[in-house]
């Protein structure tokens, strides 16, 4: 007996039967509190972002091969529009050619043409103002044009004193250009004046039609690299078909499956985008000597412009945003169309 009563006492003493208190610590609110919700997103986020990348790298000849023809698609459409930046360069360097000449009248002398041209000076629609005299006339037409000594046998210089204007905004207001002009004619010291408006006009006819066409141009390239964007996600869904019905099975939201074919699309983009801007710069190296060269040729000092941190920045946004794009209107009917058996 008291052998039982020595058991019964030792089982009460045993430590393992009384109830131990979990050190556990519990949010207030199910699911965790707004940090835990927060950290929770963005490890969500980070390992579709690197697991995305990682299903790229793991099938390198498809993705080489995808990137590839995004690249060359997005580098024509920025080749196009730096090549509109660099004409519009051109006709910067070309504005002295579309100067006003005011022919004077022979009675007028050095010092009357001195002071006509500082009034002109005072036009505020006026940058420029050059005085050719008698003599710088002669002494060019005598280089230029092959009669210097048929010039010689005359006389007197029947060449007039000339003075060039050029005006501000030459390229962009033609109204302007024709009313300066008209206000020169009525001076009575000026004879004649000339000045070519069509070449004005051809000008700026070629350089609105290369704008809208390379507007044109990258907006059917963008659409270009949506389809092929989306077409390589809807693809890739396919692939993984079994992988979202069994995801949908088990209660995940459409977010959620849709997360990592997202940033699929957005690696694609982005790659595309940098591929593209190395692309552009590569052909622009290949292109400065021989451009630079021919500017030479014609004493220019024409330069060829890259593409520069900002432009650079916004091709590879842009890109990024049209796999973004593309990806998620894929997947919107994709995913509608797909239902959990």
């Amino acid at each position: 007996m008291k052998r039982s009563h020595h058991h019964k006492n030792t089982i009460r003493k045993d430590p393992q039967a009384r109830p131990v208190k979990q050190d556990v610590r519990q949010t207030k609110k199910a699911g965790g509190d707004f940090f835990d919700k927060i950290n929770a997103y963005r490890d969500l986020h980070a390992h579709a972002l690197f697991s995305s990348l990682g299903r790229l790298v793991a099938s390198p000849f498809t993705s080489i091969m995808t990137i590839a023809v995004l690249a060359i698609a997005i580098s024509l459409a920025s080749g196009f529009y730096i090549l509109v930046v660099n004409l519009q360069q051109l006709t910067g360097s070309l504005e002295t050619s579309n100067q006003i000449s005011l022919f004077l009248r022979d009675d007028v002398s050095d010092a009357h043409a001195n002071k006509l041209a500082d009034t002109i000076r005072q036009n505020a629609s006026v940058q420029e103002v050059k005085i050719i005299t008698r003599d710088q006339a002669l002494a060019e037409f005598k280089t230029y044009s092959g009669f210097g000594a048929a010039i010689n046998a005359l006389e007197t210089n029947p060449l007039p004193i000339v003075l060039q204007v050029l005006p501000k905004n030459t390229l962009e207001d033609k109204q302007g250009l024709e009313t300066l002009q008209d206000t020169f004619k009525q001076s009575p010291e000026v004879d004649f004046a000339q000045m070519d408006l069509q070449w004005v006009e051809r000008l700026q006819s070629i350089i609105a039609v290369a704008r809208l066409f390379a507007t044109l141009l990258n907006v059917m390239l963008g659409i270009a690299v949506l389809f092929i964007i989306g077409n390589t996600i809807r693809l890739e869904l396919h692939t993984r078909r079994e992988e979202v019905v069994i995801a949908k099975l088990v209660g995940a939201t459409n977010a959620f499956i849709q997360r990592p074919f997202l940033y699929a699309g957005f690696w694609i983009g982005f790659i595309s985008g940098v591929s593209a801007w190395f692309i552009v710069t590569l052909l622009m190296l290949i292109l400065r000597q021989p451009v630079e060269k021919l500017s030479g040729l014609y004493d220019g000092g024409f330069h060829l412009l890259f593409l520069n941190f900002s432009e650079t920045l916004g091709l590879i946004v842009i890109s990024s945003i049209l796999g973004v794009a593309g990806s998620w209107a894929v997947l919107i009917c994709q995913l509608h169309q797909t239902k959990a058996e």
